[in-house]
């Protein structure tokens, strides 16, 4: 994916994590960094949609303490938007995303704990904004190009959608260098069947995008760099609809996968009742209605 398309006519806001200072700039939001340093996370808002895309290319948009602090803020920032209805999650280069930065892990190592302290916050730092994503209120779907492994892939699944190009690439490598996928297998896990899952966690195998579909890690497979544009339709699409039925149906459908079978009808009856006592659910019924009427009436 080239900048021109990732930026797609004009980045409304540039979030850049090295210090928690936030600067307001008109329409734009700044987490604002050190001089000279490169944003590592793009926001472009448009017509409802935020596109946030993963700006470290040259890293292959791994998942660094800043970058993750990043993510965290942003999805808090979102979740607050009520001009946002829909969010798709792209990534900058060849690359979607490869999962930590072990580079910089390995720096940890020369703590008197030999890093045992910081690794406990990275690990608590992604889980976080794994977690944010099902818990925003606007739908999130990953557009994937290249390669999404380990934490990458765990991203990806962790999207309530995911749309990707003919040459993604999935896998949870870590087993062949001594670190299980211990925290990607969370999100894997609950997306996919369980030997699929293990399977993937155990063999490190690299799955393409067909599997992947297969495999239920994603919903749709397009040409080789089409993921982007499909995506930013498919959240378009949600965008058009009610904003409060939309969060009010994703909220249920993650509360209720935690529950037993029976707790879950229950909830969900509860949530369907109120919902029915909403006034876009009245209007919305009384117009489809009519039209069935009035249909019938002129057929």
């Amino acid at each position: 994916m080239g900048s021109d398309t990732a930026l797609g006519g004009g980045i409304a806001a540039l979030v850049m994590a090295r210090e928690n200072k936030v600067g307001h700039i008109g329409a734009t939001r700044m987490l604002m960094g050190e001089a000279g340093t490169n944003p590592l996370l793009l926001r472009e808002d448009r017509d409802g949609v935020a596109t946030l895309t993963l700006n470290r290319p040259g890293a292959r948009n791994a998942l660094s303490f800043a970058l993750l602090k990043a993510l965290r803020a942003t999805f808090a920032d979102l979740a607050g938007d009520d001009t946002v209805r829909a969010v798709v999650l792209a990534a900058e280069g060849p690359a979607f995303c490869a999962g930590h930065d072990l580079k910089e892990m390995t720096g940890y190592r020369s703590d008197p704990d030999r890093g045992a302290k910081r690794f406990e916050t990275l690990f608590a730092l992604c889980s976080d904004v794994m977690m944010a994503i099902p818990a925003l209120p606007q739908p999130v779907t990953a557009a994937v190009e290249g390669v999404a492994t380990a934490a990458g892939c765990q991203l990806v699944a962790s999207c309530d959608l995911a749309v990707a190009g003919a040459q993604a690439r999935f896998a949870t490598p870590g087993v062949q260098i001594g670190l299980f996928c211990s925290t990607p297998m969370v999100a894997l896990s609950r997306n996919l069947s369980r030997k699929a899952a293990m399977r993937m966690l155990l063999t490190a195998d690299m799955a393409d995008a067909a599997e992947a579909r297969r495999l239920g890690l994603v919903n749709d497979v397009l040409e080789a760099g089409g993921a982007l544009a499909a995506a930013q339709a498919l959240a378009a699409g949600i965008a058009a609809r009610n904003p409060d039925t939309v969060r009010v149906g994703k909220r249920a459908f993650y509360e209720q996968l935690e529950m037993p079978l029976t707790q879950a009808y229950a909830h969900a009856g509860r949530v369907m009742t109120e919902n029915m006592l909403a006034r876009a659910a009245e209007d919305g019924i009384e117009a489809f209605l009519n039209r069935k009427n009035h249909g019938r009436n002129h057929g």
